[in-house]
């Protein structure tokens, strides 16, 4: 079995995570193709509730909007893109473990594969560390992310569906009209239309990511 790189502990120790375990640390890096036993799935699914909470804490402490306007800025702030941002950030790419195949797809830079070892570090972390600390870790790391503008306009889709309504129009909608490319890297293109209007058509790297910007594209061409 391989075994955490002193690279690679260095790294983490920098960035202030607590390696007690580092066979756990080498699983949150570990990607399925490498063929190894033990890789990111699992810390990922722990990471993903931890990041969750810690960024819906932050908000109701730090924010007074509506629930809605909470929910808004929470599906932003730990979506795969912002999670991919901060792990981009930090450095993980050049210490995601890959099978050569993955590797030679660019999965080193994959939205989807950063995003979900990001939140495997996390997930790390709270069995190491606890939750406090992790937390803590969370707002540090998404800090610039939550400054920032994401999930503070009005959701595309919804802006869209309130454009239709208002202008008398049947709700828009959406459908999968592509899906290329290899499953940790994969694009998916996203038709979307709204009856005697229009249609769009956008790619993007998961089914959601591609509504999102389709409708985008046409309230920009059509609203």
């Amino acid at each position: 079995m391989s075994s955490l790189t002193d690279e690679a502990r260095e790294w983490l120790d920098g960035l202030g995570f607590e390696v007690i375990n580092p066979d756990l640390w080498l699983e949150a890096l570990t990607h399925g193709s490498t063929g190894a036993a033990r890789k990111y799935e699992r810390l990922e699914f722990l990471g993903d509730r931890v990041l969750g909470l810690s960024i819906a804490e932050w908000l109701y402490r730090n924010s007074t909007g509506s629930e809605g306007e909470l929910a808004q800025r929470l599906n932003a702030l730990v979506s795969r893109l912002s999670c991919a941002k901060v792990a981009r950030t930090i450095g993980v790419p050049a210490h995601v473990l890959l099978g050569k195949q993955a590797r030679d797809d660019g999965a080193a830079d994959s939205d989807n594969v950063l995003g979900d070892i990001m939140e495997a570090l996390l997930g790390a972390s709270f069995l190491e560390s606890g939750f406090p600390a992790t937390r803590d870790k969370v707002h540090n790391l998404w800090q610039p992310v939550i400054e920032g503008r994401a999930g503070r306009s009005k959701h595309p889709k919804s802006a869209l569906q309130e454009w239709a309504a208002g202008n008398q129009r049947k709700p828009p909608e959406y459908k999968l009209v592509g899906r290329s490319g290899p499953d940790h890297a994969a694009k998916f293109t996203v038709r979307v239309s709204v009856r005697n209007v229009g249609e769009v058509e956008a790619t993007a790297n998961s089914k959601q990511d591609a509504e999102t910007e389709a409708a985008r594209q046409f309230m920009e061409r059509y609203g």
